[in-house]
């Protein structure tokens, strides 16, 4: 392995170790450097190579959270073009997602309304990454104006998120039926949408 290539793995070391140390009891900033380099493997002095300090982890780790989540919905589009309801689809592979990456999504949600500013527009953003990409889909789907698919796109992840908040401690039985919950309400933005394009 090339020192670059070791120093990539070092990084995504730390990273991993960082989302394996959040819990339901434990947000970023109750993490420490010293716990986040003894998860990695690394003295807490190497730390330092690969970021400034424990807010760029959290930067990096809100990015990653929210890049795993967008390609997560780029593969749902995906499996929706082979057949099946894109609601349907959409929801289950979100609901999917936080049952195999809890401490990932959890990281959204505690950020979002965190004490930091920076985190929290860090999140604003990732979120807003996501709305666009959702407005785009329904713009090229449906042939809708760009204004109106992107107050339906907001209306709808806004949605999703919440019922992701509710789902994320609850059993495999209760998280199916908030998904199926979700499901019907986003199907009422929908044809709420088209009654206002008519």
């Amino acid at each position: 392995m090339s020192r670059q290539e070791q120093k990539l793995k070092t990084r995504e070391n730390i990273i991993n170790a960082a989302f394996t140390l959040l819990d339901e009891n434990r947000s970023l900033s109750a993490i420490s450097l010293r716990e986040v380099s003894r998860a990695a493997g690394i003295a807490p002095t190497s730390f330092y190579r690969h970021f400034k300090d424990m807010d760029e982890l959290g930067l990096t780790l809100v990015d990653e959270a929210g890049l795993a989540l967008r390609q997560l919905m780029r593969q749902a589009r995906r499996r929706i073009a082979s057949g099946g309801s894109v609601i349907g689809t959409s929801v289950d592979t979100f609901m999917e997602f936080i049952a195999a990456n809890k401490n990932v999504f959890r990281l959204l949600l505690r950020e979002h309304t965190g004490t930091s500013a920076a985190y929290r527009m860090a999140v604003f953003r990732e979120i807003q990454h996501f709305v666009e990409e959702l407005t785009d889909y329904i713009v090229e789907q449906q042939a809708v104006e760009y204004k109106l698919a992107n107050v339906q796109a907001d209306a709808m992840v806004r949605l999703v998120f919440s019922a992701g908040a509710e789902a994320l401690e609850a059993d495999p039985k209760l998280r199916q039926s908030v998904a199926e919950r979700v499901k019907t309400q986003l199907r009422f933005v929908q044809l709420g949408a088209r009654q206002m394009r008519d």
